[in-house]
């Protein structure tokens, strides 16, 4: 029942495209949107990191200079990776409760504490609302995946993985919209207000989503199981596949985040050695998101037509070299040219292409676990990667402190994706196999 016990009877059987249901399309752009306002909220921080530090760290007693905010930031940034890390509690949760209710729940969690830290006084206040924000933000991708993945028909779910995907990196571009907007003229406070306006959409995910037939089903069975699922996770069928998956999303985490937090500060650096001002390179960082931003949805749509042809496995190896060597170009190569703006951003577009390794995670980790511990499985892989994250983020700022500079230290980001090309082959390719149930 709760897993893949006869992989040729679960070959899914080649037949004109299923039509979606009315609920299977509100389902879907609820989950899609709050994966777009989950995306959103999590970047404001990268682009406001600098303007709200600058204010915050004399209001703390400390120095307010580059190297500080640096080093204060990744340590923030770090609070915040363990919000997502203790965001594995949504699994077990939604494996108990349904799927949609708390869906609603992540996105209330995430949507008040971004808001709440437009109040912040100081750095110690902002990381706390960081932290309790990160709660509701990790828990988005997993409950939105377990969703859609259980929701919609069988020869449509993969798409619908990379469709669902790129609502998360549509929200790096509203992000740099706002900036460029509300944020250039108002402020970074006015940046995080702006978070608050999930709350309406965790109102309409309650009233108006129903939940996936397939959680139905199988609920009666999770309440009768002797251990929770957290446990059964790690029993003898899934111990393998959960260890492996949760080591690639590590791997996976800890390049992208890397790179899409520091981008900003990046483009803001280069811009102003070029000649321009606070305004003129802020605006700038805000189009450099964006065209990462577009990289990444490309990324997104074709990696589960990868993944249907190739393989899981090779896909992901295909986006880890990739992610690997724009990482290594970008922030170790064009960050340190004379002029390297231009060469920068122009590296971001195929930065943010490669990092559309995300959406084979959305499409491949459904298909390995039974449906009374899916959402409890995704939590906890995307989870734990955020945990061990936080501590590379706290590492990486205490090198960008001691380096002096922000390039090198992010660069060295682009070996743990040769690390993940090492874990791959141990990997359950799941490719022609149908979601169990």
């Amino acid at each position: 029942m709760s897993g893949i016990s006869n992989p040729a009877a679960a070959t899914a059987v080649p037949g004109k495209r299923s039509k979606l249901s009315r609920n299977q399309i509100t389902g879907f752009w609820a989950a899609w949107t709050g994966w777009t306002l989950d995306g959103m909220d999590s970047f404001i921080y990268a682009l406001v990191l600098s303007p709200a530090l600058t204010e915050l760290l004399p209001k703390s007693g400390m120095d307010g200079s580059p190297a500080n905010v640096g080093l204060v930031g990744s340590i923030l940034f770090a609070l915040f990776l363990v919000g997502w890390g203790l965001a594995f509690i949504w699994g077990p949760i939604a494996d108990r409760f349904g799927r949609t209710r708390v869906l609603a729940a992540s996105v209330v969690v995430y949507a008040v504490f971004t808001g709440a830290a437009a109040l912040s006084q100081n750095v110690w206040q902002l990381g706390l609302f960081r932290l309790l924000a990160g709660i509701g933000i990790g828990g988005e991708w997993a409950l939105a995946g377990t969703y859609v993945a259980e929701a919609w028909p069988e020869d449509r779910r993969k798409m619908g993985a990379g469709y669902l995907q790129t609502g998360y990196y549509t929200g790096f571009f509203l992000a740099a919209a706002l900036n460029f907007t509300v944020g250039a003229h108002f402020g970074w406070r006015a940046m995080f207000l702006c978070g608050l306006a999930p709350v309406l959409l965790s109102l309409y995910i309650v009233f108006k989503v129903k939940e996936p037939e397939k959680w139905a089903k199988n609920a009666t069975a999770a309440l009768v199981k002797a251990s929770s699922p957290l446990a059964q996770i790690f029993n003898a069928q899934y111990r393998r596949r959960t260890i492996v998956n949760a080591a690639l999303l590590t791997v996976a985490i800890i390049g992208l985040w890397a790179g899409a937090v520091y981008e900003p500060s990046a483009i803001i650096s280069l811009a102003k050695k070029e000649g321009m001002d606070t305004a003129a390179a802020v605006r700038t960082a805000s189009l450099g998101t964006g065209l990462l931003s577009i990289g990444t949805i490309l990324g997104c749509l074709l990696a589960p037509f990868l993944a249907e042809r190739v393989g899981r496995r090779k896909t992901l190896a295909f986006f880890f070299i990739g992610m690997a060597v724009c990482i290594w170009l970008s922030f170790g190569w064009a960050f340190y040219l004379p002029n390297g703006l231009v060469p920068f951003i122009a590296v971001l577009f195929f930065l943010g292409f490669f990092g559309g390794n995300f959406a084979i995670f959305s499409l491949w980790l459904p298909e390995q676990y039974g449906t009374v511990v899916r959402a409890t499985a995704f939590a906890f892989a995307t989870s734990f990667g955020r945990l061990i994250g936080a501590g590379v983020n706290f590492l990486l700022g205490n090198a960008i402190h001691g380096y002096g500079s922000l390039g090198i230290p992010v660069a060295t980001t682009a070996l743990a994706f040769l690390l993940g090309l090492l874990i791959i082959p141990f990997a359950m390719e799941t490719k022609g196999l149908r979601l169990p149930d």
